[in-house]
């Protein structure tokens, strides 16, 4: 795609990390093809991948040749853009949208692919581990694999699944073995479920624009509020997009919260040991991921610390210089910009740079 601001950024004091960079292997797109000709197709699922697979424009065509490349299409973009290394994870809906015995086995490749791509390019790429959880015991073994086996040390899961989310215990199998594999879990965006999506088609508000942060803003809440984290106490989610605008909503969320409870409106919604914005601060890392605000930045770091708050881009889907640029000029400290787009990032998803910047 053109951009507005060719100029390639210049060296920094830091490596700049992109920790939300997406991929997805060319056979996954036959799988989606197939999923798209049947009679009764997931209306968030045809409407996203539906749009960027069959549609001729520019964005569309942009994306789709750039999800498929882990060589000289990426690397190319990468180095105009100033971006030393890009953390990668398979594109939303991944394999959550297939049958479960494809799904099992269609990580598995994903994974496999990604860590060939990762072994081509050591230095510029670090990959995140798919699974399936339509089979939570099957996605416990391949987060044990691909940290084992893979070199992989995070997890990526884009969100619901058939509409099912992982606050239900019987997910819990995947917290498990995150937690004992110290595997951060990027809670990704997916569109909003069936029984939710109908209003945002209407208005073209499902995608990124809106509707992704709305299902998974509500994802993370349904995680703090079933317990997970009493029950997981050292797992850690990561989640994009300012953390889907959750800081912002921290003094209400433990407001009504406590007042919930305390009123016993809703059986599912229990005491915690914790308020609320308290997870937010221990369990959960947060990326400006399609954000490139300084001021969100900057509150973000204020609520859940500097040590939480990342650098991502968001490529293929918002691959724009310009961002590179104005987050560069950022009136930060320097020990925190670097933290921003290096050193928190070296330390959550386990790279070695070498003492690079």
């Amino acid at each position: 795609m053109t951009q507005p601001h060719t100029q390639r950024p210049g060296q920094a004091p830091y490596l700049r990390i992109a920790t939300e960079e997406a991929f997805c292997p060319s056979e996954m797109l036959d799988i989606y093809r197939k999923i798209l000709a049947q009679p009764h197709v997931d209306p968030g699922f045809k409407s996203l991948m539906g749009f960027y697979m069959s549609s001729p424009s520019e964005r569309a065509q942009h994306i789709m040749r750039c999800l498929t490349d882990l060589d000289q299409v990426r690397l190319g973009h990468m180095d105009d853009a100033g971006i030393d290394m890009q953390i990668i994870a398979l594109t939303s809906p991944g394999v959550q949208c297939m049958d479960t015995a494809t799904a099992v086995s269609f990580a598995k490749f994903a994974n496999d692919e990604l860590a060939e791509g990762v072994r081509r390019h050591p230095t510029r790429f670090a990959g995140m581990i798919a699974v399936a959880p339509q089979d939570p015991a099957a996605a416990a073994l391949e987060i044990e694999r691909g940290v084992n086996t893979l070199g992989m040390h995070s997890v990526v899961i884009n969100s619901h699944t058939h509409g099912e989310y992982l606050s239900d215990p019987k997910f819990w199998e995947i917290f498990e073995a995150a937690q004992a594999h110290d595997t951060p879990i990027y809670l990704h965006p997916n569109t909003p479920p069936a029984n939710m999506i109908q209003p945002f088609l209407e208005s073209g508000l499902d995608g990124a624009i809106y509707g992704f942060g709305v299902e998974t803003g509500l994802h993370a809440l349904k995680l703090i509020t079933s317990g997970v984290f009493d029950r997981f106490p050292k797992l850690q989610i990561i989640l994009g997009h300012m953390g889907e605008a959750l800081p912002f909503w921290a003094y209400r969320l433990d407001y009504m919260h406590a007042a919930t409870v305390r009123s016993k409106r809703y059986d599912s919604v229990k005491p915690l040991k914790r308020k609320p914005s308290d997870y937010l601060r221990d369990n959960f890392h947060i990326t400006c991921s399609g954000m490139a605000w300084h001021k969100a930045i900057a509150f973000t770091q204020d609520v859940v610390g500097e040590d939480r708050v990342l650098y991502a881009m968001d490529y293929p889907y918002q691959y724009a210089i310009d961002e590179v640029h104005a987050l560069d000029a950022m009136d930060m400290n320097p020990v925190a910009k670097r933290k921003f787009y290096q050193t928190n990032a070296e330390k959550l998803f386990k790279i070695s740079t070498g003492g690079q910047a």
